[in-house]
C-alpha cells in the first residue's frame, strides 16, 4: 500500500465524499443495507489491511475495561499497570486511548496483540454498523484513515448518483 498515494488520493476526495455522506443524513435509498453489503464485498477483495495499517499509524482505538483486562492479563500485568504504561484518560469523552501514535502493539506493521487487540480495533472500520446511514460522522472522519472506507464511499457515492434520483 502507498501511503502517499492514499493520502493525496484522499485529500482529494474527502469533501465531495463528505458531502455525500451528509446528504445521506437525509436521503437514503430503500435498499441502502443491501447496496451496502454488495459494495463492501467488493471492496474487501481489493482491499488488504495487512499491507497498510495505516489506522494503527494514524488513529487510536478507545479502551473499555474489557479490553484493559484481556489485554493486561495477556501482557502479564495489572490493569492499572496497562493503564499506566500505555493509556491516557481523555479528558472531553473519558475514553481511554493511546498515549502514543502510532499504536504501540505495532511491530512491522502488523499488530503485536491481534488475538487480543481492542473491540474497536476489531470492528475497525466499521463497515458493519447498521444501519449504515448512522454511522456518517464515522465514515467521514475514516475517509483519510482507512483506503476501505475511502472506496466503499466512492463506490457508494457513484452507485447512488447512476442509480437513484438523487
Amino acid at each position: 500500500m502507498d501511503l502517499k498515494k492514499f493520502k493525496a488520493k484522499a485529500s482529494r476526495k474527502k469533501e465531495a465524499l463528505s458531502a455525500f455522506l451528509l446528504k445521506l443524513d437525509d436521503i437514503v435509498p430503500h435498499d441502502m443495507p443491501e447496496l451496502v453489503a454488495r459494495v463492501d464485498a467488493k471492496v474487501w477483495q481489493d482491499t488488504d489491511c495487512t499491507a497498510c495499517a495505516n489506522c494503527c499509524k494514524t488513529m487510536t482505538p478507545t479502551y473499555i475495561p474489557s479490553d484493559i483486562n484481556r489485554i493486561a492479563k495477556h501482557l502479564g500485568m495489572r490493569p492499572a499497570e496497562f493503564k499506566a504504561k500505555w493509556l491516557k484518560k481523555e479528558e472531553e469523552s473519558g475514553d481511554w486511548v493511546n498515549t502514543t501514535q502510532p499504536c504501540q502493539f505495532l511491530e512491522n506493521d502488523k499488530c503485536s496483540i491481534y488475538t487480543v487487540r481492542p473491540v474497536d480495533c476489531a470492528e475497525f472500520p466499521h463497515h458493519n454498523k447498521k444501519p449504515f446511514d448512522a454511522y456518517n460522522e464515522t465514515f467521514t472522519n475514516n475517509l483519510i484513515h482507512c483506503p476501505a472506507t475511502l472506496t466503499l464511499v466512492d463506490r457508494l457515492k457513484k452507485a447512488v448518483e447512476k442509480d437513484y434520483e438523487w
